[in-house]
């Protein structure tokens, strides 16, 4: 007689080849089935960095490959606590195993929700990639729940509760979801890989030596102290160097217009895109299904950007060119509020020469934590990463390192004012004779690389 589905494993394991991980092993047959879910290869149809692909040019990886990371460090995770920290070792403080499936399936299926160009895309659509994550788990028609679903009565929304953070085990939940979590881990080392970005890696195997779970979730022991200001940096690092790279966030300015542009269209004509973009046309429509969501990914959009470049209309025509063929807006740093007015006032010149402000101007702010601490009169409250003495207490990380109290609620990025590579590039700059004078001007609030005052 066949052992029930959730304690089948498989008589060999499974590993596939990874540039991080080395190895990524699967060993009981749910996983391998849902890797092979439809819901789940899509994935690979998704870039992890979206628009970040057009700066740095190897980051070419994807969402499958990612999830795959997050899975294998999860696996290890429960493989160390199980090994040392069980509940039978250490008691209710411990690790019970029986946690390792629905922590393992969360792991895996944490990002199955996100759609192309994930980020922009849900801006301009209003679309949700969490809750669209809990819609493929928790809805019969797709292959992930019916998996999910041979395990036993109710654990499809076991995983589902990880994701949204409601599972009552807490260890579970911030091995998924926390400041120091598989999720954040993989993505670290593996975009900072794909970008060749040496900055944003850190000692894994050390900060894997020293987790351990503890009764309210997850904690490090103390003497690991510098392997997790290591992963603090480097988080930080990335944000700064990579996340908020201001030519990505050009390329996503027009990606978002392009869109915008599309919708605003669909909205005077919706017969404009039935010759084409058809499996757009539900969100055109905002009236969209889990599988026409399910059926898009950056392929599909691409391909249509592709056929709006024969498009009559010349803002939708001319953004999806800069888009595929790569002309990311320029833009400026600005940091005081004062400054709009003169944004303003250099929109109005963007417009004298022929550019519609709407769509090729923007104001595009990025800012992260690289670490953030609990504060009762804080509206978000994140979970704080917490070190353990050799008696057990816990000591929250800002305090006992200098290093992360310095960056610890500290917001990193910039907010810039965005705008056509034509407005300062004499190269590219058409009848400068007949604009020459709106060129110089615009040029004038530009100093460094950011907004000033023109002195006249």
């Amino acid at each position: 007689m066949s052992l029930p589905y959730k304690y089948q494993t498989l008589a060999i394991e499974k590993v596939f080849r990874d540039p991080v991980h080395n190895y990524v092993h699967v060993q009981h047959q749910v996983i391998l089935d849902l890797i092979n879910s439809k819901e789940v290869q899509r994935l690979r149809r998704i870039k992890q960095l979206g628009t970040a692909s057009f700066t740095f040019h190897g980051a070419e990886h994807s969402r499958f490959s990612h999830s795959l990371g997050v899975y294998e460090i999860s696996r290890r995770i429960c493989d160390i606590f199980q090994r040392n920290y069980s509940l039978e070792k250490v008691g209710p403080n411990g690790w019970d195993d029986k946690e390792r499936l629905v922590t393992l399936c969360a792991a895996l299926l944490h990002d199955v929700g996100h759609g192309p160009y994930s980020h922009t895309f849900e801006h301009i659509f209003h679309t949700d990639h969490e809750a669209i994550t809990v819609a493929i788990i928790t809805s019969p028609e797709t292959e992930v729940h019916q998996i999910l679903n041979r395990v036993e009565a109710g654990f499809p929304e076991k995983v589902a509760s990880v994701i949204t953070k409601t599972y009552p085990n807490p260890q579970v939940v911030q091995m998924i979801s926390s400041q120091i979590d598989a999720d954040r881990m993989d993505y670290l080392l593996r975009d900072a890989y794909f970008t060749g970005t040496e900055y944003g890696t850190f000692d894994l195997t050390r900060i894997l030596r020293v987790i351990r779970p503890y009764e309210g979730g997850i904690a490090f022991s103390m003497n690991g102290m510098h392997a997790v200001e290591d992963y603090i940096v480097s988080r930080y690092q990335m944000y700064v160097q990579v996340y908020f790279h201001a030519s990505s966030r050009g390329m996503e300015v027009i990606l978002a217009h392009l869109l915008d542009r599309a919708a605003e269209l669909y909205q005077v004509d919706s017969e404009l895109f039935q010759g084409h973009s058809q499996l757009l046309l539900p969100f055109l429509k905002q009236e969209f299904t889990l599988d026409e969501y399910l059926k898009l990914d950056d392929g599909v959009l691409n391909t249509y950007f592709t056929q709006w470049t024969e498009e009559n209309d010349p803002i939708l025509s001319d953004l999806a060119k800069r888009f595929l063929n790569r002309k990311p807006l320029k833009s400026a740093r600005f940091d005081d509020e004062t400054q709009l007015p003169m944004i303003e006032e250099m929109q109005g010149l963007v417009e004298k020469v022929g550019f519609n402000p709407r769509y090729y101007t923007a104001i595009n702010s990025s800012f992260d934590l690289p670490y953030d601490f609990y504060r009762p009169t804080s509206g978000k409250h994140r979970t704080q990463i917490e070190l353990q003495e050799k008696d057990g207490s816990l000591v929250e990380l800002s305090q006992a390192s200098q290093l992360v109290a310095a960056l610890a609620g500290q917001t990193q990025g910039d907010q810039r004012f965005y705008f056509p590579k034509e407005m300062i590039d004499p190269n590219i700059q058409n009848h400068y004779d007949l604009f020459g004078e709106t060129y110089q001007e615009f040029a004038k609030h530009i100093r460094n690389g950011a907004l000033i005052k023109p002195s006249h």
